[in-house]
């Protein structure tokens, strides 16, 4: 039993999971119970077909329905407005993140701003034609936050709710939440901590398509330019400079052959410098006056928008009608 541990949310976000749903929300219940932990379990049905809201219900959530399909980031973000507690955990109703780990993961929330389970374990069943994608995506935020990241968008993971909140106006609806909040915090200095977990094979049918891989690429890209602009503009500003002076310095050395000699003198009498060599020097030095811009304006600014919540409604435990949205209160 986890002593003195606060009580905690946790988030479920779902679209067309009847084949797992009910399972993950029971066995999420029994394993906090059994840790002693006050909780609540908010499943937000993302506009599902089938009769995921149902045995969500059933097996003791309380469900957030949206009357459409909005996203994963959308289902995460309304259950986050609209949870009781402060720490907030969110797992995923596919089957594939183990729940055993919750209680770990909420104990490290004492000495950590956000607590990510990595799929780092023993039994990781990541597919094949994912991994390539996975590793390049993790090596560029690592580059970006400067940090060590084992895992960038794990779907198992704690964190608080007011911190997640600041980021709610650049938090996208789709897929990238996870990756856009660990990226986000990471790159303010937060204390984000990862464990080891497992990571088993999904019940149903995946909603990632593979051409979501350039989405994630930009949507990190665009995070660099929101927290630390300069990581991309200075590598950018001194490859193009680099390549300028050294295109220059062989135009030099070209024009002087030609005049059979080293006389200073030719390079005043005639062309030397090539429209090449100039318009890798300029465009050096003007990405690097941008990059200087952005990051001035991001450092005075700072902060972070917050966004609203919108199309939901809310079913008990109980089964009865919640708040509809004109009844809700924005976050």
């Amino acid at each position: 039993m986890l002593k003195d541990s606060e009580p905690v949310s946790v988030i479920i976000p779902a679209y067309d999971e009847e084949a797992s749903v009910y399972e993950t929300v029971r066995t999420v219940r029994i394993v906090l119970e059994e840790a002693g932990i006050r909780h609540e379990i908010l499943v937000v049905d993302d506009g599902s077909g089938d009769n995921t809201r149902n045995l969500a219900r059933k097996a003791g959530a309380t469900v957030i329905r949206h009357r459409k399909n909005r996203g994963y980031g959308a289902a995460l973000k309304t259950g986050i407005g609209l949870a009781k507690n402060d720490i907030i955990a969110i797992i995923d109703a596919d089957g594939t993140y183990p729940a055993r780990y919750l209680p770990e993961i909420i104990e490290k929330m004492k000495e950590a701003d956000m607590v990510v389970g990595a799929r780092t374990g023993a039994n990781v069943n990541v597919p094949l034609v994912r991994k390539p994608a996975k590793w390049f995506l993790t090596r560029l935020a690592s580059y970006l936050t400067a940090e060590s990241i084992p895992d960038l968008n794990s779907g198992l993971r704690a964190f608080r709710r007011e911190v997640a909140l600041q980021y709610f106006g650049i938090l996208p609806d789709k897929f990238s939440f996870t990756t856009t909040i660990t990226v986000a915090m990471l790159c303010d200095e937060f204390d984000v901590a990862f464990i080891p977990i497992e990571y088993h094979k999904r019940t149903g049918k995946s909603k990632i398509v593979p051409r979501d891989f350039f989405s994630f690429t930009t949507m990190v890209l665009r995070l660099s330019m929101l927290f630390n602009p300069l990581k991309v503009f200075i590598p950018l500003a001194f490859a193009c400079l680099i390549i300028g002076l050294g295109k220059g310095v062989l135009d030099i050395v070209v024009a002087l052959e030609r005049v059979h000699g080293w006389f200073p003198a030719a390079l005043f009498s005639r062309a030397v410098i090539s429209n090449t060599s100039l318009i890798f020097l300029l465009a050096g030095l003007q990405i690097l006056l941008i990059g200087m811009v952005a990051d001035g304006i991001i450092r005075k600014l700072g902060g972070r928008a917050q966004g609203k919540l919108r199309g939901y409604v809310i079913d008990t435990v109980e089964g009865e009608r919640g708040r509809s949205e004109e009844e809700a209160t924005d976050s």
